[in-house]
């Protein structure tokens, strides 16, 4: 599996420090099967997620717009959700 981490590394660390961002094909991701049925018009490996595979959040940024809302539609959180609404919501107050 080919992955790299995301360039705005700095940034994503300070809004979820205990996610690992990493840019992916969508093929390489495995998204759920209630997303993927959402895309079925895009060539899927020539598409790339930014995501935290272990805690299923993306960054919406990186994303193409088709699959941030098929993300949507799932168990998957937008960074923003989670940072704000979500599971990571308060964990910069408790690490700084």
């Amino acid at each position: 599996m080919t992955s790299r981490s995301c360039p705005d590394w700095p940034a994503l660390m300070e809004l979820a420090p205990d996610l690992q961002f990493k840019h992916y094909s969508i093929p390489e991701a495995q998204l759920p099967a209630e997303a993927l049925m959402h895309l079925p018009q895009l060539r899927l490996d020539e598409i790339e997620i930014c995501c935290d595979l272990e805690h299923n959040v993306f960054n919406p940024d990186h994303t193409d717009p088709a699959v941030v809302e098929a993300l949507r539609q799932t168990h998957w959180y937008d960074l923003r959700e989670w940072s704000t609404t979500g599971p990571g919501r308060g964990l910069q107050a408790l690490d700084g």
